[in-house]
């Protein structure tokens, strides 16, 4: 276990300090973020039509439909401590460079000194809401991630890290 990063085998790239890890995710995140969205928002409008119609056993179909809803809040949850304890997607920001893990731990590096870009996206709508961003390198294909939610600390810490390194955007 690395005592600096709390991940074993980062030290294998030697980028120096840590400066944090932060979750990511990919396409299959932001869908599934798309879904649960849609399922909270299914679950109030069945909710809403109980409650307004009052149709036989109502008390029932409503427990059944926050049950749902409960469940699906429950496994995001479970599903965002797992990937944190076993470092499934997660961005590693260091001194010398970024490491991102993938969904089954491998991990991909990029040493500061081959980024030649950092391109941002943002999308903040109802439904999805996230930060892609695309590390250009040297002599490699870009790195290109997400970081679900409205703001969340991977978008100051990275620009920071990158601007300390000379990489503008």
């Amino acid at each position: 276990m690395n005592a600096r990063t709390g991940r074993p085998g980062l030290d294998r790239f030697g980028f120096g300090q840590a400066h944090g890890d932060y979750a990511v995710a990919g396409v299959g995140g932001a869908l599934s973020q798309v879904g649960r969205r849609m399922l909270t928002a299914l679950c109030l409008v069945v909710l809403v039509l109980l409650v307004v119609k009052k149709p036989p056993s109502a008390v029932t179909k409503g427990t059944i439909t926050l049950a749902v809803l409960l469940v699906a809040f429950g496994i995001t949850r479970i599903w965002g401590s797992l990937s944190a304890r076993f470092g499934l997607r997660r961005c590693y920001l260091f001194t010398g460079g970024l490491v991102v893990t993938g969904m089954f731990g491998g991990a991909r590096a990029v040493p500061w000194s081959e980024v030649t870009t950092l391109k941002m996206m943002s999308s903040q709508q109802l439904l999805m809401s996230f930060y892609r961003f695309e590390v250009g390198r040297r002599g490699g294909a870009p790195l290109a991630f997400l970081a679900m939610g409205m703001k969340p600390a991977l978008v100051d810490q990275l620009v920071g890290r990158a601007a300390a390194n000379g990489i503008v955007r």
